[in-house]
């Protein structure tokens, strides 16, 4: 299950992409170079909610271990 850092992450790379392809029918520069940096940042953003998603799952992994 994704979290909120996953899943605005992924919102923002298709913005993102949504805009570099505008940036290209229309031949505004400034457009694509805004749609590529909003993908990065989206890029990165879903690997962090998905590094912590990871270590959540880890942790609870232990505990229940521990459980046992």
């Amino acid at each position: 299950m994704w979290n909120k850092d996953e899943a605005e992450g992924k919102a923002d790379e298709v913005t993102g992409k949504v805009k570099q392809a505008a940036g290209d029918m229309t031949d505004d520069e400034r457009l694509k170079a805004e749609g590529e940096a909003q993908e990065a940042g989206g890029k990165v953003q879903r690997q962090f909610g998905k590094a912590r998603r990871k270590v959540g799952e880890a942790i609870e992994d232990v505990g229940d271990a521990m459980k046992r």
